[in-house]
């Protein structure tokens, strides 16, 4: 007996689609309270609070209606048959630029051209509308649309670029590589992983913001000092300017072994006093010291090595392909698109695990910054990005534990209270 394969993801998709819904109805609910929490009541004017309320009640009127777009042209698009008529569009393609049916790696690099392209041509509307009317109305948005068309631009050349020699590479390991495909899978992700952390930094970002030297001064002493204290070997230290694009802040570390840098979003040093990015750059730190990055990195090795040997008993399924509307052929690249597919409800389990080891983290860094004597300093510089970002004063507790990856302010000032307690 065949296995509805089809009917499957569809349910999930929908079953997922409601589940989203009534959580984002809870939060709706959170977000049009008339006060935010007590506790946070001494740093928000009633001004404040309306923005941020307005603000947040923007996005998620935006959200929602991405989201259900989103699920129904998935939907629709699957039970069309979309993926086998795009594949035979693609193999026309082919053929008509004079070759056979046998270049399946071509065909397949023509398919996610084509398949890249229209969800750019079905994102690039609420895109815009992000930026120029949501962003654009609460004061976000700086950058001009000139600006967003470069950005875009630049995108979809290196998307040119890239994408072509990574599908041709997967799609010679699945041709050839038998029974150790899970193995070379792995193994080229890994290689692609250390690669763009590699070149990111370097090479792809700077296309779109301006790096510069963090100047001399008493900011990029009491920064060196932090590190020189903790034994960071920080070779580099850059603002950037986020500002063009967004008022928003923000404030990162990259890098392998003894070579780290940390980047400095040009809006979190104004908004913050120099103690305050201090003691945000102490939290960051945490993350290093306590060995966060490498965890995750290896965290997501496995689970990406134990989703490929999953993989190796899922793509040969009887009627798998068929379900799909592939009768005739079964391109071996669309094994793995399929597969994609099938494991939805893993995704959905591990992307809830994986917030949850992050807002733990999170507390862990935090907590971090504490033991190093900034804990006042940290919880102003919290509260200030905050109210700066306009984030969510109201946070219904199911939402926030279903989707953020980091604790709401809320919970993140009551676990620095109780940390500064026991180091006292």
């Amino acid at each position: 007996m065949n296995i509805p394969y089809l009917q499957l993801v569809i349910q999930f998709s929908l079953s997922v689609y409601a589940l989203h819904t009534y959580l984002d109805i809870r939060q709706l609910k959170a977000l049009q309270r008339k006060k935010p929490p007590p506790q946070l009541a001494d740093h928000l004017t009633d001004e404040q609070y309306k923005k941020a309320q307005a603000y947040n009640v923007d996005k998620w009127w935006f959200s929602f209606i991405s989201n259900l777009f989103t699920t129904a042209v998935s939907v629709l698009l699957l039970v069309n048959w979309y993926m086998p008529k795009l594949w035979s569009a693609s193999t026309a393609l082919a053929v008509h630029f004079g070759y056979n049916k046998s270049h399946e790696v071509l065909i397949t690099v023509i398919y996610n051209l084509l398949d890249s392209g229209k969800d750019l041509l079905l994102g690039l509307p609420f895109g815009l509308y992000s930026t120029f009317v949501v962003e654009q109305r609460h004061g976000f948005n700086k950058q001009s649309l000139g600006l967003f068309i470069k950005d875009q631009v630049i995108a979809i050349g290196l998307g040119i670029v890239l994408l072509p020699p990574l599908i041709a590479a997967i799609t010679l390991i699945l041709k050839n590589t038998g029974p150790l495909v899970a193995i070379y899978l792995w193994f080229f992700i890994l290689v692609v992983s250390i690669f763009m952390m590699t070149i990111y930094p370097v090479a792809i970002a700077p296309l779109f913001n301006k790096f510069t030297p963090l100047p001399e001064g008493s900011l990029r002493n009491k920064i060196e000092s932090l590190a020189g204290s903790l034994k960071f070997p920080l070779t580099k230290l850059f603002l950037i300017d986020g500002s063009v694009r967004s008022a928003h802040s923000n404030a990162y570390m990259y890098g392998f072994f003894k070579n780290k840098r940390i980047v400095l979003y040009d809006t979190l040093v104004e908004q913050c006093q120099e103690e305050e990015v201090t003691a945000v750059l102490a939290h960051e730190l945490g993350h290093w010291k306590l060995g966060h990055t490498p965890k995750n990195f290896v965290l997501s090795q496995v689970v990406i090595l134990a989703q490929m040997s999953l993989f190796t008993f899922t793509r040969t399924a009887p009627g798998l392909f068929e379900s799909f509307g592939f009768i005739k052929e079964q391109p071996v690249f669309m094994s793995i698109v399929l597969f994609q597919l099938l494991q939805g409800p893993i995704d959905e389990v591990l992307g809830l695990l994986i917030n949850q080891l992050s807002r733990r983290y999170e507390f862990q860094a935090d907590n971090f910054a504490v033991t190093l004597g900034h804990a006042p300093q940290l919880r102003e510089a919290l509260k200030k990005l905050d109210s700066n970002n306009k984030s969510a004063p109201n946070v219904d507790p199911w939402y926030s534990a279903y989707h953020y990856s980091h604790p709401p302010l809320l919970e993140r000032l009551t676990a620095i209270d109780v940390a500064s307690k026991k180091t006292r």
